[in-house]
């Protein structure tokens, strides 16, 4: 199974629908960052302590990707009157289990909130990036579902999705989980993308929940 490949398609994702990375590349927010709001970036990420005592975990914090574009025939929301003031990401690994956070600190309240009904409640915005996740996968991994995903209203920001990829290996097939939930408080939006065996879908939500509230309590800009 080609779990980098995989982990990056749904990192693409949960970046593009939590941060206008769906715009078309002529018309991307752009990016002015500041000490204080890179600092706030940095601490409303996954930590190694949100994950446990447990050990086996490696990652950590990496550079933010923001050269993410999505775009669909009918869909190009507007991200060039937007600005970036932050932004930070970390990806911990354990034994099947992919976890990604990113983080992005926008100039104003008023953006997060364009940011937010252009990209995540617009009427288009979820089968483009049902679409788009499709055509992103490898070869030997099929979108077989992707649907909305209920998840307590932490914020009037919150939104979660749940995917489930077909992969074929050595002919065998097996079932992948894929979620992503996005939050957002104040200027700051956040996105969580949890990558497990599908056999472990049930027990993902609760650690999703506490996971988000964590990230949420360090919202500082």
């Amino acid at each position: 199974m080609q779990r980098a490949a995989l982990a990056a398609v749904f990192a693409a994702v949960a970046l593009g629908v939590s941060s206008g990375a769906m715009a078309s590349s002529s018309d991307k927010a752009r990016v002015s960052f500041t000490a204080a709001d890179l600092a706030a970036a940095r601490a409303a990420v996954l930590h190694r302590a949100d994950l446990g005592t447990a050990g086996g975990w490696t990652g950590g914090a990496k550079k933010p990707d923001l050269s993410s574009t999505m775009n669909c025939p009918g869909y190009a929301p507007r991200q060039s009157d937007l600005v970036v003031t932050g932004a930070a990401e970390a990806d911990y690994h354990h034994a099947g289990l992919e976890l990604q956070s990113d983080a992005q600190v926008m100039r104003t309240r008023t953006m997060v909130a364009l940011d937010w009904r252009r990209t995540v409640t617009a009427p288009k915005a979820f089968s483009c990036v049902r679409t788009m996740l499709a055509r992103s996968l490898p070869a030997g991994e099929r979108l077989a579902s992707f649907t909305r995903q209920p998840f307590p209203k932490l914020t009037p920001y919150t939104a979660a999705y749940r995917a489930l990829v077909d992969v074929t290996a050595s002919g065998q097939h097996a079932l992948v989980v894929a979620d992503i939930v996005l939050v957002g408080r104040s200027r700051t939006e956040l996105s969580l993308s949890v990558e497990a065996p599908a056999a472990a879908r049930s027990s993902l939500p609760a650690a999703e929940l506490r996971l988000a509230k964590a990230l949420l309590a360090r919202v500082r800009a």
